[in-house]
């Protein structure tokens, strides 16, 4: 695979395996072999042609994963074009800051995002396409490109003759955004060369290969989703299978036992579930918790359950690859006990989005695996993780000052997290330095969003938000002043800030939601730039009773 580039790669792949199962909307059973996946991406860079998209031209694309979502984002990076993906999930005008921020010319929406948008904000949009049928939902140039499109022409189709764009490995083709809100927005420049390392990488690792299965869980607008899910799978000839979004338990159990997948990627929370709700409950009945304790005979139980585990996920899985959060140490020493096939991986966006990774059978309980191959890796002040090589971005778009306060002089992208680094590389996280809070089924949640929006917000002087046991909590300074000036008691505060929780709740994305207000009696401690001093919350909180 040297001298190869993620264009080229899908290039071989749709011409080697032509015949083969590509996609699989797993509830409607649409499906496309790998020769329908090339000519619908033919005829997808037919019309980006048709809508005057250049090379380096930025197309946004939101809505549920779905094959219609895969041949958007493949024929946007095979043409040249830069994908500007969005999760469904963000709430309606920080999708419209992420459009605009990114200088998108063309938008492919699911409907039912498109009709929850405020539409008149869009600023360099040109047209906008429903994802599910092409029809056109929105044209700036007053009809012009619609009759161009509704004329269009798509050539006859040879699958030995497609030949994708020409890319260097410096080009950027994913701009991928950490945050929605404007003045946090920071899209991840991915470039060629970001993305191919990922996947030659997971490919040389027997991740994914030619007819395996995949049953893609996570969505495909996350970078670790987005790489293991789908950008690998296609490059190897797999056949995935798209969930669409994370169904119920039984029907998530249903699925993966019709599909049998070969590697599960997905969050701790999965697995911690299981284990939790269906494993535990049954060790801690007689006789198995005293049979569990004979030596001899624990090894047979753990045979038997894991057995049953491991046909629960479909029966074929050799692996589960875990990332996005850190995994219950308890779940963690018994998966290890009775010897699951399971890993823990580490990265992060800017990294496209793989830093570490260990094979099941090499794993070190407690660490998220080893540096990968071309990878540099070092500690900086107060031990925070630093990365260096082939797979750490190219900056954040239009965000000199964030880049350079992320990527020092010498390449060495600062990760915020908290780490040691044994002799033979293996990562251990301690911490995160970030005020990032990051939940237990992998959602990233950046608590300056959401103190964005609450200290807009009647009667909010300042806010901190945090997590405590797995719940948002936002602790709030009300404007004590205004409330003097206004003759408000305590109770009219309380209830002016239970209608503020009610007015946040629904303006932000459905894993940010805010599980109450605690109403602060001091200001929060500042440094001398002025910036909250975090840690010390909610310690020192004077919480007004």
């Amino acid at each position: 695979m040297e001298n190869k580039n993620i264009v080229k790669l899908y290039e071989e792949s749709f011409k080697n395996y032509h015949n083969d199962s590509a996609l699989t909307d797993y509830f409607s059973k649409k499906s496309y072999t790998y020769y329908q996946l090339a000519e619908e991406i033919e005829k997808f860079h037919t019309l980006l042609k048709c809508c005057n998209v250049k090379k380096g031209d930025k197309v946004a694309l939101t809505g549920k994963n779905d094959t219609k979502w895969v041949i958007c984002y493949i024929g946007v990076i095979t043409y040249g074009a830069v994908i500007v993906p969005i999760l469904s999930d963000f709430n309606p005008a920080d999708t419209i800051n992420i459009i605009n921020h990114s200088d998108a010319e063309l938008l492919f929406i699911g409907e039912e995002i498109w009709r929850k948008l405020p539409q008149d904000s869009l600023e360099r949009v040109k047209i906008a396409f429903n994802l599910q049928n092409r029809e056109i939902l929105y044209d700036k140039s007053e009809g012009v490109l619609t009759e161009k499109i509704e004329n269009i022409e798509y050539p006859s189709f040879d699958i030995q003759k497609v030949n994708y764009a020409s890319l260097d490995d410096d080009d950027v083709i994913v701009i991928s955004y950490t945050s929605g809100t404007s003045g946090f927005s920071k899209g991840v420049m991915l470039t060629v060369r970001n993305i191919t390392a990922n996947v030659v990488f997971a490919l040389e690792h027997k991740f994914h290969y030619h007819k395996s299965t995949v049953l893609a869980l996570l969505p495909l607008a996350h970078a670790y989703g987005c790489a293991f899910d789908m950008l690998t799978p296609l490059a190897a000839g797999s056949h995935i299978y798209l969930l669409g979004k994370i169904p119920a338990p039984k029907i998530l159990i249903e699925a993966m036992k019709e599909t049998k997948p070969d590697l599960i990627c997905t969050v701790p929370l999965v697995i911690e579930k299981v284990v939790k709700k269906n494993v535990f409950p049954k060790l801690e009945k007689q006789p198995l918790k005293l049979l569990s304790k004979i030596p001899l005979v624990n090894k047979l139980i753990f045979r038997k359950i894991r057995k049953t585990m491991l046909e629960s996920f479909g029966g074929r899985m050799t692996e589960m690859n875990m990332g996005g959060a850190a995994v219950s140490p308890e779940v963690e020493k018994f998966l290890f006990k009775i010897k699951f096939p399971f890993t823990v991986g580490y990265g992060m966006t800017e990294c496209a989005p793989l830093i570490s990774y260990s094979r099941h059978d090499d794993y070190v309980p407690g660490s998220c695996g080893k540096i990968l191959p071309g990878m540099e890796v070092k500690n900086g002040e107060q031990n925070e993780i630093l990365v260096r090589g082939p797979h750490v971005m190219k900056g954040y778009y239009k965000n000199p000052k964030a880049t350079a306060e992320s990527i020092d002089s010498e390449g060495w992208l600062h990760t915020g997290d908290i780490g040691v680094i044994s002799p033979d590389g293996v990562i251990s996280l301690r911490g995160r330095s970030k005020s990032m809070i990051l939940l237990g089924n992998g959602q990233n949640i950046y608590p300056e969003e959401i103190e964005y929006k609450l200290n807009a917000l009647d009667l909010v002087s300042e806010s901190l938000v945090y997590e405590e046991n797995g719940r948002i909590i936002a602790l709030v300074v009300p404007d004590y002043d205004e409330a003097r000036r206004n003759k408000l008691s305590t109770d009219n505060i309380r209830e002016i800030m239970n209608s503020n929780l009610l007015k946040l709740n629904s303006v932000v994305a459905p894993y940010e939601k805010v599980s109450s207000i605690k109403i602060c009696v001091d200001e929060f401690i500042k440094t001398p730039k002025k910036s909250i001093i975090r840690y010390l919350y909610p310690e020192k909180a004077n919480i007004l009773v």
